[in-house]
Formats: structure tokens, C-alpha cells, sequence
């Protein structure tokens, strides 16, 4: 009998724990009703929304959070006043009310041409932290546990590591909710059980992580390029300072044999001072066309640099290219 009444005591329990799933999942429902009631996606937020690829099921949270393409520098900054720190590209409003009319996902609207995708990428990053909001506790159990050992034993990206880093400083407590977004649509190759779970939002997640690769690689080339150029410039210099060195010996030997060899009649002497003469003058062409050379790395460097700054300038970064010398 007392094994009886206790099964009969899991049962209820299990039923009103079911009860309280189901509470939570139709009051979700009828918050994504009131939101979406009327509701028509701007032809850009559309367009996007295909562009990424997304599911039914992610143009649905996408759509719910009402986002808006902030074109204005002042309006973003408005928007996005409490947006993460290392991130300036969107930005999503976490507890907003769902029960108002209010957009409360935003995405700069950059517009350079060189960095198509930034918009696509952002919208998609955004989306996914308003997904992981809506996750169970046990799937965040799950999914967390997913994504802490991608990062442990996957991630061999420096660029990637040190964005996550950078989160563990300023935001410790949305680590986790981070690598959700970042590893979605950044990262081209996950674990079977990652891709399995982003299908949920993506009907081909390769789509974003193309955009991404591709606005990436316009900062990672021109960065890779100053590099270069910067090695390149620190030999020359280095190249050109012993240059100057050999020729100030020269010169002060051929100053000091003018005399000697300007009152000799000695034919070898003086075939001998010629013969300085004409290498010391190859030597002063050699450096002067060293130093044009050397001129025109610098200018093409700085070009390149200021390239860098513009499109981190369009891109609200913190970075900064510095002109070499």
C-alpha cells in the first residue's frame, strides 16, 4: 500500500512538473502572439533574415525581438547605451518586455561596401542570444556543457580566443551565452551535437559563418599585409643605416687620398684612388635608390593602414592602425 501511494505521489509530482512546462511554454506562446499580432518585418530585416538562412523557427525569434537597423551613430548609441563592451556592432535587450510594441534587438546599419556581411552576421548573433534566452534550464545544462568543451578541446583560433577572453574580463557571467552566438556563426566546423542544435535556427548555418569569414578577411589581410611591411621596413632601415656607416668610411678615406694622389704622378695610385671613387659613388646610388624604395613601402603601408582605420571606422572598433616612420 505504501508503494502504492508513494507512486501515485511521483505521478502527481511528475504531472504538475509537466503542468509547469506546459504553463511556461504556453506563456511564451502568448507572449510571441502578442508581439508578432500584426507585426510585418521591414524589407531589410526580411531580406536579412534570408540571407542568414534562417529556420521558420529563427525567423520567429528574430521577428519577436522587433529588430530594428540603426543607421544613425547617434540613434545606435542610444540603443545599444548597455550593449556588451567588446561588441559594438549590435547589440539585444535581454528581460525586455515582451508585452510592448518596443524593438528591443538593433543592429548597425553599416554600409561600406567592403564589409558586406557585418549586418547579416550581427543579426544572427543577436538572434542567438534572444534563443538562449528562451532555452529550458536543462537545455542550457546541455547546451552550455556543449559549447565549454568546443572552446576547451576545439577552439584553436587566436582571434576567436582572445574574444572570449575578453568576455571573461568584462562580462564573466554571460561567458557561456557568448560562445552561443559567437561559435554559431563564426565557427565553419562544430561537433555533430552542436550542428545538430544550430539546425534548429539555420537551414544552412555556413551561409553566416561565409559572411563572417568574408568581412573578416578585408581587417585580417590589410593587418597581415602592415606586418609585413613593417618587417620588411625595420630591415631596410637596418640595411640602409650600415650602408650610410660604409660610405662615411669611404668617403673620409677618399678625402684623405685626395691630396696624396692629386700630387703623384703614380698612374697605379692613381687607377687605384678612380677605383674608389667610382664604388663609393655606386654605393651612394645604391643607398639613394634603397631610401626611394624605402619611401615608397612606407607610403604604401600607411595607405593600407588608412584603409584599416576607415574600416574600423565604419565598424565603431577600437583598434587603430599607427603610421610607421
Amino acid at each position: 500500500m505504501r508503494l502504492t501511494r508513494r507512486l501515485v505521489g511521483i505521478a502527481a509530482t511528475a504531472l504538475v512538473l509537466l503542468g509547469l512546462v506546459a504553463a511556461v511554454a504556453r506563456a511564451q506562446s502568448i507572449e510571441d502572439w502578442f508581439r508578432l499580432r500584426g507585426y510585418q518585418p521591414p524589407a531589410q530585416i526580411a531580406a536579412i533574415a534570408t540571407e542568414d538562412s534562417l529556420t521558420p523557427y529563427g525567423r520567429h525569434v528574430l521577428y519577436v525581438t522587433h529588430p530594428k537597423l540603426d543607421g544613425d551613430s547617434a540613434s545606435f548609441l542610444r540603443d545599444c547605451s548597455q550593449a556588451e563592451q567588446t561588441i559594438v556592432l549590435g547589440c539585444y535587450h535581454s528581460g525586455a518586455s515582451l508585452l510592448s510594441s518596443d524593438s528591443f534587438l538593433f543592429v548597425k546599419d553599416v554600409k561600406d561596401p567592403r564589409l558586406q556581411g557585418v549586418r547579416q552576421v550581427t543579426a544572427a548573433h543577436e538572434m542567438l542570444h534572444a534563443a538562449y534566452d528562451r532555452l529550458s534550464g536543462n537545455e542550457k545544462k546541455t547546451i552550455d556543457a556543449q559549447l565549454q568543451a568546443f572552446y576547451d578541446n576545439g577552439v584553436h583560433d587566436q582571434r576567436l580566443i582572445d574574444t572570449i577572453n575578453a568576455y571573461k574580463k568584462t562580462e564573466p557571467a554571460d561567458v557561456v551565452n557568448e560562445m552561443h552566438s559567437i561559435f554559431g556563426t563564426e565557427v565553419a566546423n562544430l561537433p555533430a551535437p552542436l550542428e545538430n542544435y544550430y539546425k534548429k535556427y539555420f537551414v544552412n548555418r555556413g551561409a553566416v559563418v561565409a559572411f563572417a569569414s568574408s568581412y573578416e578577411g578585408e581587417f585580417t589581410s590589410r593587418t597581415a599585409q602592415i606586418k609585413a611591411d613593417d618587417a620588411q621596413l625595420a630591415q631596410l632601415k637596418q640595411q640602409i643605416g650600415a650602408q650610410e656607416q660604409q660610405l662615411q668610411s669611404q668617403l673620409s678615406g677618399i678625402d684623405g687620398d685626395r691630396a696624396r694622389v692629386e700630387q703623384s704622378n703614380d698612374s697605379a695610385s692613381i687607377n687605384q684612388y678612380n677605383s674608389r671613387v667610382t664604388s663609393y659613388n655606386a654605393g651612394v646610388r645604391k643607398l639613394q635608390s634603397d631610401i626611394a624604395a624605402y619611401n615608397a613601402l612606407v607610403e604604401a603601408r600607411n595607405a593600407i593602414a588608412t584603409e584599416l582605420r576607415s574600416l574600423q571606422g565604419s565598424l565603431d572598433s577600437r583598434l587603430t592602425a599607427q603610421p610607421a616612420q
